[in-house]
């Protein structure tokens, strides 16, 4: 008797043992090359529980007022590396890093919309079909550094937008990416509000995250300045081997003064998208976002010879990615999206 229980406690043992190892076998990054998902996983929190985002007391809230923190990926510039503008990495994103927002960036100038608006525009609308289908948040992003220049072609592009998605809540609308360093007053704010004048004109509710100036860093011009809709959040961009504790700093008052704020794209590298990776920042950041309930998109799943990049060179199109086509950024990123969501 004694030795039959004797086993069947070590048997016990050994397979809680391995059970315990099985929930950090994602962390590694040697020898994997296997598709990580994890068929143990939960599904994701998205659409399905939060439903019609919206804004209250500066914070981005569900359709309970339950506060809401996204967290996800955003694309890289959709003209030069299109190939992931499909359902497939949507659906990828969604089920093996856990992601429950992803970002369309749609470029404007240099060979982008501008130039190839068919083009391009296929590719955004592949990606929000599949992000509906997915039952994700999608961000609609005017990928521009001069959006000003180019309000009337802004002005028609979202319009057709919110005409096109108007009665389904995955929808958020990004007007304008990274204004250079002009005027909160008298250019980006009416900007803004004559994009949103069109975008209200079909869609009332949605979400809608305006660029700040020099490259959506300075939200404290919003401060006692903000647009006259209730469902707009404001864009902060970070890169935490260049941004630190002054950018910190300038968000912190922002929100202390009601600007409620969206981290729509940001990265673990400095802010040319290489250089080096700052851990300690990345963690820092990472707790500042979480304390102030903030949700963010990493830049960006592209498989371009940079650190900001998530990928490595030509890993597959098509998702599916082992841990070992993932950069450093790429492992640190869905590591965190991954025990958050």
């Amino acid at each position: 008797m004694h030795k039959i229980y004797l086993l069947a406690l070590l048997t016990f043992v050994f397979s809680c043992t391995t059970k315990e190892v099985k929930k950090d076998v994602f962390v590694p990054v040697t020898v994997d090359t296997k598709p990580t998902i994890d068929t143990d996983t939960i599904p994701v929190k998205a659409v399905a529980e939060y439903g019609q985002l919206s804004i209250v007391n500066n914070k981005i809230v569900d359709k309970n007022g339950k506060p809401v923190q996204l967290r996800g990926m955003s694309l890289f510039w959709s003209q030069w590396i299109g190939k992931y503008y499909n359902a497939d990495v949507v659906n990828w994103l969604k089920k093996d890093w856990q992601c429950n927002v992803i970002r369309a960036a749609m470029a404007i100038e240099s060979g982008g919309y501008l130039e190839n608006k068919a083009v391009e525009k296929a590719k955004i609308y592949t990606v929000i079909d599949a992000a509906i289908k997915e039952g994700i948040y999608v961000i609609v992003d005017w990928h521009d550094h001069n959006g000003e220049k180019h309000l009337e072609a802004a002005k028609a592009f979202f319009s057709e937008v919110a005409q096109k998605y108007k009665d389904v809540p995955n929808i958020i609308y990004e007007p304008y990416n990274e204004p250079l360093n002009v005027s909160w007053t008298s250019v980006l704010k009416p900007y803004h509000e004559a994009v949103i004048a069109e975008i209200r004109k079909h869609d009332p509710d949605n979400l809608i995250i305006c660029g700040t100036r020099n490259w959506s860093q300075n939200v404290n011009d919003v401060i006692n300045n903000k647009i006259a809709d209730p469902n707009v959040a404001y864009t902060l961009h970070y890169y935490s081997a260049t941004h630190k504790q002054n950018l910190r700093d300038i968000a912190k008052a922002a929100i202390n003064a009601g600007v409620p704020l969206f981290v729509t794209e940001y990265g673990v590298s400095e802010a040319s998208g290489d250089g080096s990776i700052d851990t300690e920042e990345a963690a820092k950041w990472w707790a500042f976002l979480d304390e102030n309930g903030i949700s963010h998109c990493n830049w960006s799943i592209a498989d371009k010879s940079e650190l900001s990049a998530a990928l490595k060179p030509n890993a597959n199109q098509n998702g599916s990615w082992a841990l070992s086509d993932l950069s450093t950024s790429g492992l640190m990123v869905r590591k965190e999206i991954r025990a958050k969501n």
